[in-house]
């Protein structure tokens, strides 16, 4: 079981979704995706390679949020912009590609922001699960 790299002492839960994994924190909301499942997740979206070669790893003097370390080899991610659309969404990324780390509504905003078609498995999916009803609402105005 992974160890949450915000939380840090608790333990992520492994939820299935087509066949992906996903680590999940209750604690945090955050999301930690293997290498090649956000690829996977996107699959089909028309946006995927759009979306994985707009990844812009900053420089430290660009970030001023906390390093945090892999659940895998906890050596200290890398701070990656995701241009999403009309959102940038900075996320923790593997130096050694173990993976990609995204708090809490990070995900859903990449996903949302690639997959027009609200009733998508992949995006009900998260909508259900990860948002809260506040951000349910707001998603849906």
């Amino acid at each position: 079981m992974l160890r949450c790299p915000v939380c840090v002492k608790t333990d992520m839960a492994v939820l299935e979704l087509h066949e992906i994994e996903i680590d999940y924190c209750f604690s945090c909301a955050g999301i930690w995706l293997d290498e090649g499942e956000l690829e996977l997740l996107l699959e089909g979206s028309g946006k995927k390679e759009e979306i994985v070669s707009s990844f812009k790893e900053l420089k430290d003097c660009e970030c001023s949020e906390a390093k945090r370390p892999c659940p895998i080899c906890d050596k200290k991610m890398l701070k990656v912009e995701i241009n999403a659309g009309d959102k940038v969404i900075l996320i923790d990324k593997c130096g050694k590609n173990h993976g990609l780390w995204f708090d809490h509504g990070e995900l859903f905003d990449v996903i949302n922001s690639s997959i027009k078609d609200h009733d998508n498995p992949v995006l009900s999916f998260l909508r259900d699960i990860f948002l809260s009803k506040n951000n349910k609402q707001e998603e849906t105005q």
